[in-house]
């Protein structure tokens, strides 16, 4: 309980230490001190008020959650988008692979078919005499000899020769059939890709439409709202005695990523966005371990798929997946906090790591 108590005290103390900036310069990258508790205290004294709403109209916590769960869907839109096109990256580059294969193909049987008819013109020159007839008709027994051998190697030649082109034809029709599958494939990623972004562009326009309706001071109040949740979200985590005794340290790899993802605060989330100027959830996370020397699938579905550890054995670099759906991604810098693209209309900030439902935590430096 003590344990439990000092925590909620060193999650108010975060607020100022985020503020500072302090966390980005400690040493290590996971200092064991303050547990981050939130990006923002709950509503102080002074702060703007809405006019409350008229019968019937939807309160700004209504609005607030209609507004995250567009984003969410819009998150969730932009991995597919994401999938699909580093999908078409890899299959474009089959198809060129195959490409390549086939013109190497053509050019093997061209020259296979100049042997086949460099034999057919020695036979021709010789009178047209099959080897196994001037075999029969030689004087010599030596000669004889010496003609069975050239015999069974022009034989073994010419059934190599034909194996040879035999083989390569069916590797053409198989690397045709290769790229027609690709084909396939790009088109259904294209199709994807389109039925995503429309997903994406929809759900962005009907949130922004939302909150382009409601007047300054509520949009004070809503972000204030934003925060409280969180805060609300972080506090329960460190409530559950979820950072009780974490204290991993960073390994050399996890510190450059860190280093190279909180040195992108302020920056815009866009989706779709790697780099350099603007970064989605995921492009932040997969650039930052990219930076570091390590390469990591791009969306955050897929780095799901990296080794897991406990929420107890979690260091600074490792990667939060949050949502069910693993719709979200952000990287934990220590201290009970994480740093993260969190939507359209944001900037890359920090947060604290328990401030949305988490889903696993996996190492990408396993």
């Amino acid at each position: 309980m003590g344990t439990v108590k000092r925590a909620h005290r060193r999650g108010a103390s975060a607020l100022t230490l985020l503020c500072a900036m302090a966390i980005l310069t400690a040493p290590g990258l996971g200092l064991s001190g303050t547990a981050y508790a939130a990006p923002a205290a709950p509503s102080a004294p002074g702060a703007p008020v809405a006019p409350a709403p008229e019968p019937g109209a939807k309160s700004l916590e209504q609005i607030r959650k209609e507004i995250e769960d567009l984003y969410r869907q819009a998150g969730s839109a932009t991995d597919a988008y994401n999938l699909a096109e580093s999908e078409t990256k890899v299959q474009s580059e089959r198809i060129v692979q195959i490409a390549q294969l086939i013109v190497a193909g053509r050019e093997r049987i061209s020259g296979l078919k100049d042997r086949a008819g460099a034999a057919a013109r020695a036979q021709y020159r010789s009178g047209g005499l099959p080897a196994g007839a001037r075999l029969v008709l030689s004087d010599s027994p030596s000669q004889f000899l010496d003609s069975k051998d050239r015999l069974r190697q022009g034989e073994k030649a010419t059934t190599d020769l034909l194996t040879e082109l035999d083989r390569t034809q069916h590797d053409l029709q198989r690397y045709a059939k290769d790229a027609s599958t690709v084909w396939q494939k790009l088109e259904t990623n294209r199709v994807e890709r389109e039925k995503s972004k429309k997903r994406i562009e929809e759900k962005i326009k009907a949130a922004q439409d939302l909150e382009s309706k409601l007047a300054a001071e509520e949009k004070a109040r809503l972000l204030q709202l934003e925060q409280e949740a969180q805060y609300k979200a972080q506090t329960q985590w460190l409530s559950s005695g979820a950072m009780k005794d974490v204290n991993g340290k960073a390994t050399d790899a996890g510190k450059r990523a860190v280093q190279f993802a909180t040195a992108q605060m302020g920056k815009p989330y866009v989706w779709g966005a790697t780099g350099p100027g603007s970064f989605d959830c995921s492009g932040l996370t997969s650039q930052a371990w990219l930076a570091a020397g390590k390469a990591i699938p791009r969306t955050s579905q897929e780095q799901l798929r990296l080794r897991k550890v406990a929420v107890k054995d979690i260091r600074p670099g490792d990667l939060i997946i949050y949502f069910d759906d693993a719709s979200h991604v952000g990287m934990y810098v220590g201290d009970g906090a994480m740093v993260h693209a969190p939507r359209p209309g944001r900037n890359v900030t920090m947060a604290g790591a328990g401030s949305m439902p988490i889903k696993a935590v996996v190492r990408p430096d396993a």
